[in-house]
């Protein structure tokens, strides 16, 4: 097994945390939260940087939030 990268283990980090489901209970919300986390470590390495004037990370991160709400909004 290899090392994850921080980021990587912060998203994994996030999905463990929040699992409390059966291991064979699919949680949609689980999910939903990894997909924020990676969004955030996203920002987070783009910080020093004007997000701003990068668009292709602005789409990419307002994409990941937008799965991330529809699949809430489906599990609810």
């Amino acid at each position: 097994m290899t090392d994850l990268s921080p980021a990587a283990a912060a998203v994994l980090k996030e999905y463990e945390s929040s699992w409390t489901a059966d291991p064979f209970e699919m949680d949609i919300g689980v999910l939903a939260g990894a997909l924020r986390a990676a969004a955030e470590q996203i920002e987070n390495m783009y910080c020093d940087a004007d997000v701003e004037d990068s668009p292709g990370v602005v789409f990419a991160l307002r994409r990941l939030l937008l799965i991330a709400a529809a699949l809430e909004a489906f599990a609810s």
